[in-house]
């Protein structure tokens, strides 16, 4: 049987395993941490997976030593550091702000009972239902911000798009908003490994109810989930979701159903993406800002770890300000703020903040730069003669590079690639890699938001080609990914690959590299976003030899943003 608690301590009501009955009665659990002095306050909110009573540094030990690197105040200086959940706000930073903080175990996970069913539609309903009832509890204002990064943002969209009357204002920190392409299937090519990883890993360790479970609640002792089922129960009580993942290989019903319907989403909203979050959620979140209905939005690209950028004092003060005004009414000038922010990269890892009108830049001056197949591969700034170069399609790749830039020169924005293909087979992956390199040639590679990443890349599975004429625009093609248009060997086709947005400076003698191959690019290990499922990619398709056409009739060719300098 499991109870709710009450302690008080240095000012903090903190009340657990809080229990509300969903709509079909099943009873979900939260966390609630409250200011002790009588009073209505705004809340944040976060429903997960993860576990609400797993600290951080058990689950995720080799972050917690990254960021306590980094952050080495994260446990002290205004924290003991006892409630830090992973992706979630610190209630000890946050409550003595005048905040009401509330963590959820999302439906069959932590001690939360129900059908585990990640990112499903019954899963939006349950927070929906738990923003009315914070939204109406005598210590709340009326006012729910949610607030968290990756699944506790991709929550976010989708419940967002529901409208809950008390829900006043969201922000996705790190978090796909599209669920087919952001993070499950790049450009049609199944994201295996995270998913296939991620699923026993960090949710059926979760499982409301799994006695295998190691997470202990360090302040009881207690297992976080629950007492134990028999194993036949906890495997009738949750999806097959890496199956599904697989066998829903269109943006299908399955898929829309997950995807959050961004335009009737009408709340203020603040959208953190992270350049270096190619693969998960970087996308997600321009299109979220993007595509909203919101009339109050704002777009903040950051760069460093998925982590740090949440947490360090900096972020955490513009995420206070951002609820301050929505969330309490304070006049601090956040609507007065220029909806864009980024963090414009540069070559040595720094960045340089830069407050700008609207996405894309409107003073972009997009450079088409041709691949030329001939001497070596080029990237040159008018057509060439016709050429071709091969590669074999899981191992080889070929490279196209520029003549050292004679100033420097930035690029920050989204990236298309024309790229004319044919193939020895009847399918062909896409993945490139925009590479930078030094005068001498080595390649730089950048702090990610999980692992050393490149500038950018983008992904297209060629019998997924098809556009959507309505939906696409000059800087980014919309694949419609419900139909299977499959390859007539031999025969020469276009395609329009997205490469998902990015920003960095190149100094004068620099040079940028287009990579295209038919496998994964791995900076250093095998990364956390590898396309390998021999289901998905199966040998008589895909291990083949993909020819790459250039010039005259198949002008092959990236677009990039220029942003003029000075």
């Amino acid at each position: 049987m499991i109870s709710t608690t009450t302690t008080v301590e240095d000012g903090m009501v903190f009340e657990r395993d809080v229990a509300l009955t969903m709509s079909d009665g099943a009873v979900l659990r939260a966390n609630v941490f409250r200011p002790e002095a009588p009073g209505q306050y705004p809340v944040v909110m976060a429903m997960g997976a993860y576990g609400k009573d797993v600290h951080f540094e058990d689950a995720f030990n080799p972050q917690w030593q990254v960021l306590k690197r980094i952050y080495p105040e994260l446990d002290s200086n205004g924290s003991t550091g006892r409630f830090l959940r992973w992706e979630v706000v610190d209630p000890e930073r946050w409550v003595p702000d005048g905040f009401v903080v509330i963590q959820i175990d999302s439906r069959g996970t932590g001690r939360s009972e129900g059908y585990l069913d990640p990112f499903g539609p019954v899963e939006t309903r349950d927070y929906y239902e738990w923003i009315e009832w914070a939204g109406v509890q005598p210590w709340s204002n009326g006012k729910v911000g949610l607030i968290g990064v990756s699944y506790l943002a991709i929550k976010q969209w989708q419940v967002a798009a529901l409208n809950p009357p008390h829900l006043a204002a969201i922000v996705p920190w790190e978090g796909s908003s599209e669920f087919f392409r952001d993070g499950g299937h790049h450009g049609g090519i199944l994201s295996n490994s995270f998913t296939f990883e991620w699923w026993p890993r960090q949710v059926l360790s979760n499982q409301y109810g799994s006695g295998d479970s190691k997470h202990r609640d360090r302040i009881t002792g207690e297992r976080t989930t629950g007492p134990a089922l028999p194993t036949a129960i906890l495997e009738g009580s949750r999806a097959d979701h890496p199956n599904d993942r697989l066998t829903h290989s269109l943006d299908d019903a399955w898929n829309r159903a997950r995807a959050a319907n961004l335009p009737a989403i009408t709340v203020p909203l603040l959208s953190a993406a992270n350049w270096g979050g190619a693969g998960m959620h970087l996308r997600g979140n321009v299109e979220g800002f993007l595509r909203t209905g919101s009339t109050q939005k704002w777009l903040f690209a950051h760069i460093g770890t998925h982590y740090e950028s949440f947490y360090l004092p900096h972020y955490v003060a513009i995420q206070k300000r951002f609820f301050n005004h929505f969330l309490r009414g304070d006049d601090n000038g956040w609507d007065r703020e220029p909806p864009v922010q980024l963090a414009i990269r540069n070559t040595d890892g720094t960045a340089e903040i830069r407050k700008e009108q609207e996405w894309p830049l409107a003073r972009t001056q997009r450079m088409p730069l041709y691949l030329d197949a001939r001497e070596g591969g080029l990237l040159a700034t008018t057509p060439s003669a016709s050429g071709s170069v091969t590669f074999e399609a899981m191992r080889g790749a070929v490279s196209f590079t520029t003549a050292p830039f004679d100033a420097a020169t930035e690029f920050t924005g989204p990236v298309t690639l024309r790229l004319w293909i044919s193939s020895t087979t009847r399918d062909a992956d896409i993945f490139a890699v925009l590479r930078v390199l030094d005068p001498a040639g080595e390649e730089v590679t950048f702090i990610g938001a999980h692992e050393r990443v490149p500038m950018a890349q983008g992904w297209l599975r060629a019998s997924r080609r098809k556009t959507d004429p309505e939906r696409s625009t000059a800087w980014r093609p919309w694949h419609t990914h419900d139909h299977v248009q499959k390859l007539e060997p031999g025969q020469v086709y276009p395609l329009d690959v997205e490469i998902w947005p990015t920003s960095m400076v190149f100094p004068k003698g620099w040079r940028l590299s287009l990579t295209v191959q038919g496998h994964d690019y791995i900076v250093t290990a095998p990364g956390r976003m590898r396309h390998d499922h021999p289901v998905d990619r199966p040998a008589e398709e895909f291990w083949g030899v993909t020819t790459i056409h250039t010039g005259g009739d198949h002008a092959s060719h990236l677009v990039m943003p220029v942003i003029p300098r000075g």
